[in-house]
């Protein structure tokens, strides 16, 4: 959250205010191709990471409370964030969009609210020692599932808004099919047979590290040569990869990659705040801002508590587990950064949706830790052997 807020600051939203256009004189034009590309390596390593970490088994023995929680969880975000979209898209500035109609705008502002951040979610129980509790568990498992339909759906918005026409839209899914076959049926049985244990080459690290890195490489440049964004390329290299055969051979390789991402991300929150300008929201942008913190509020915790008490969870954990899921984080910033470069998003709906995933992550852990406080204060119930006793 430290960098998120660093980076607006350098941006016009404060640096940008100060005499002397410091903002200009730090990042001229020239500079900021080379920033642009920095940004998106640390962006690609990134999403490879939250693929990484994405274990399809965990979700193999997901049960209907999990499925319930996460499917009602995207939905109701998704139908109010497309609903505001709606409301809002005659305050839309049309010159900044690459799409006629409202169609491509609504899908992607409800997909970008049904996000939830898996590693910010991840961070947060596990600095609150909830990552072993019950809450923990169910909440990143439905964080997982969440995660996985919206970039389904952000990808399938991807095809829609750039695809000119019919056959541009069926030689991208076509396209982006084989591209999914190619992972799943040769490269993930090829890493298999490459990183097993009887193979002499499988026991150094620098090979292993240098094949996951020129795959995120070459999975970003194919997905974005398709035209969907770069990130799903190597996200999808990140689930595809053999994660059991990576661990046993060299566990430090993934932990090296994230630690590369982490020291570039700096620069995409740079990049980030360069174009998120809160000074020039107006009254509408104030609005806008106010009306998407709501909805995305309201979406997540009311899509989430709602599922887990009518599925059995208590009162408590379901209040838990709707501000668990509410926290959006980098992942959010991820999604609205294609959505600015795809056309689907003005300049003020772009400042609004940044403000709106700082302010929902802010909030997770004063209220969690409010909650948690709370739990502590009520007394334990007194047994029916204690009575007997007299104590």
């Amino acid at each position: 959250m430290g960098e998120i807020i660093a980076g607006l600051a350098l941006g016009p939203s404060l640096l940008g205010l100060l005499p002397g256009n410091l903002t200009e004189e730090l990042f001229p034009a020239g500079t900021r191709p080379i920033l642009q590309a920095l940004s998106q390596l640390g962006l690609v390593l990134f999403m490879f990471g939250i693929g990484y970490e994405l274990d399809f088994r965990r979700l193999r023995g997901a049960g209907r409370q999990v499925t319930l929680v996460s499917l009602s969880s995207v939905a109701l975000p998704f139908v109010l964030g497309a609903g505001l979209a709606v409301l809002l898209y005659p305050w839309y500035d049309k010159s900044q969009l690459s799409t006629d109609g409202v169609l491509a705008p609504a899908l992607f502002l409800g997909a970008a609210m049904s996000i939830t951040a898996f590693p910010v979610l991840a961070r947060i129980l596990s600095e609150g020692g909830m990552q072993r509790s019950r809450i923990g568990a169910l909440s990143l498992a439905c964080a997982a599932i969440q995660d996985f339909l919206a970039w389904c759906v952000l990808a399938v918005i991807v095809v829609i808004a750039t695809a000119s026409g019919p056959w541009p839209l069926v030689r991208m899914l076509l396209e982006s099919g084989v591209f999914l076959i190619c992972l799943v049926c040769l490269v993930r049985p090829g890493l298999r047979w490459l990183l097993a244990p009887e193979r002499r080459w499988a026991a150094g690290s620098a090979l292993i590290h240098a094949l996951l890195v020129t795959g995120v490489l070459l999975s970003a440049w194919a997905t974005n040569e398709i035209g969907l964004h770069a990130v799903f390329g190597a996200f999808a290299f990140g689930a595809a990869v053999p994660r059991d055969h990576i661990e046993a051979q060299a566990p430090e390789v993934a932990e090296r990659i994230e630690q590369t991402s982490l020291f570039l991300l700096p620069v995409f929150f740079t990049v980030t705040g360069l174009s998120v300008d809160l000074g020039g929201l107006g009254g509408h942008g104030v609005l806008m801002t106010l009306a998407v913190i709501v909805v995305a509020c309201v979406g997540k915790f009311a899509g989430a508590a709602t599922s887990a008490r009518l599925s059995g969870a208590s009162g408590r954990e379901s209040l838990a587990l709707g501000v668990l899921l509410n926290a959006r984080g980098l992942t959010e910033l991820v999604i609205l950064n294609v959505g600015l470069g795809l056309g689907v998003l003005d300049g003020r709906v772009f400042s609004a949706m940044v403000v709106m995933a700082l302010v929902t992550t802010l909030m997770t852990g004063p209220l969690l830790q409010r909650l948690r406080v709370q739990q502590e204060l009520v007394p334990a119930p007194i047994s029916q052997q204690s009575v007997e006793k007299g104590v």
